[in-house]
């Protein structure tokens, strides 16, 4: 039965994959109707993430309300305005955007406001725009394993809690070795293809009038009330990341705290809200319709359902799956990043990757450091082009530089990205052994 409960975990994963965006999250639930009430599965004993849900709901809407208030367009306007002073380094300087506003926001989706101006700095340099697009975007993606808000880092710091390792430390691991990673991507990326002037699909589009070179452009309006609503948004991440030390283990400034750590990203995010919303003036029906607030709500759903489905499976086989591998992880750890690597192409969600498979890998026995160092291998939403980021850098490339070829997976995002992640995981091995 075990086959055959596998089989239906992998059918609904599948259909959710074809179905796209929302659907991983329902055809999750549906599979857990499958398991429980057509194969007698339980599902007493099935983890479902509720504090993350939670606080990407309540991060989402203070991101959304900082959005609503103009904040979101005056960062972006902030990161052209970097990409354009330095165009000459844009291979490098694309992903540092990136990687910082997914960091802050807690969400890749950031990226799309800069992608256009990393495509028309790259083309008026005369530097092959696919260069800094793709491991921009692979940059955005990665980012969310080290940023302090994102679903996926906090549910990974929960499950790490009972094994002595904090949020801090995760981020203390996470953040710089993602970061120095995306440096060592954005070098590979910096010699892959030919040179921009010797691309033949670059030299027909010229020649045919269908590339552009777009000046400057008009500056955004930024309105009057972006930067205090900004500066609200970064003072409460601030403040959960101070809080969150305060209460920690390894200082310890504050014994017995009667607001934990999640309870206090929560109520610090819904208080930044109401804060922008009364200070700033916005109108707060506004708030569900901004598209930050739309995607945040897509991924509570899209967690609830993937973590329900594959945890019912799990819990309820724990013993067989850890007689089968965890002598093999315990040999070969990094066949833990190999694993999470093949299952968010599928799942196309850093959160919901986790959710899925972390706590089973803890439950067999996974040493903390392994888990720990293998967790930016959720990250390879890349390896597929389909994924939205992916698709909008393809579109706003006018070159043809950035280009999907015939096999699907000869894209310019492949190699960077896997360069990236293999980068992350090792440098993982070797900075986590200082902290955990």
């Amino acid at each position: 039965m075990i086959v055959v409960e596998l089989l239906v975990v992998l059918l609904f994963i599948y259909l959710g994959a074809r179905i796209g965006g929302i659907g991983i999250g329902l055809a999750g639930g549906a599979g857990v109707v499958a398991l429980s009430l057509i194969l007698g599965v339980p599902t007493s004993q099935a983890y479902i993430p509720v504090d993350v849900i939670l606080i990407i709901m309540s991060v989402i809407t203070a991101i959304a309300a900082m959005q609503v208030a103009g904040g979101m367009d005056w960062l972006v306007q902030i990161a052209e305005d970097f990409l354009r002073k330095n165009p000459e380094r844009i291979t490098f300087y694309a992903p540092i955007v990136t990687f910082v506003m997914t960091l802050m926001a807690g969400t890749g989706h950031t990226a799309f406001s800069t992608l256009p101006v990393i495509a028309e700095v790259a083309k008026g340099q005369g530097v092959r725009p696919s260069r800094p697009l793709s491991i921009a975007v692979v940059a955005s993606q990665i980012a969310i394993t080290a940023s302090p808000i994102s679903a996926a880092v906090v549910a990974f710091a929960a499950m790490l809690a009972p094994f002595g390792v904090d949020y801090l430390t995760l981020l203390a691991v996470c953040i710089p070795t993602t970061f120095i990673a995306c440096m060592i991507g954005a070098f590979v990326a910096n010699f892959m293809g030919s040179e921009l002037k010797d691309d033949a699909e670059y030299q027909h589009r010229l020649e045919a009038g269908l590339i552009k070179m777009a000046s400057e452009g008009e500056r955004r309006e930024i309105s009057a009330t972006a930067k205090k609503a900004t500066f609200i948004f970064l003072g409460s991440i601030l403040l959960v990341v101070s809080y969150a030390a305060a209460i920690s283990g390894s200082i310890g400034l504050i014994e017995d705290p009667a607001l934990g750590r999640n309870e206090a990203i929560m109520t610090f995010m819904l208080g930044a809200a109401a804060l922008i919303v009364m200070t700033c003036k916005i109108d707060s029906g506004k708030i569900p319709a901004a598209s930050t607030f739309r995607s945040g709500m897509t991924a509570c759903v899209c967690v609830l359902g993937v973590a329900w489905l594959g945890s019912t499976f799990v819990q309820s086989h724990v013993g067989e799956i850890k007689e089968f591998a965890g002598t093999l992880l315990a040999d070969y750890p990094w066949m833990l990043a190999l694993v999470l690597f093949f299952a968010s192409m599928l799942l196309y969600s850093q959160g919901a990757t986790t959710v899925a498979l972390m706590p089973a890998a803890l439950a067999i026995g996974v040493a903390p450091l392994t888990a720990v160092a293998s967790f930016a291998a959720v990250s390879a939403l890349f390896v597929l082009p389909t994924y939205p980021t992916l698709l909008a850098a393809v579109e706003m490339d006018d070159t043809g530089s950035t280009r999907i070829g015939k096999y699907v997976f000869n894209h310019p995002f492949f190699i960077p990205g896997v360069v990236t992640i293999t980068s992350a995981v090792a440098l993982g091995f070797t900075f986590g052994g200082l902290f955990i």
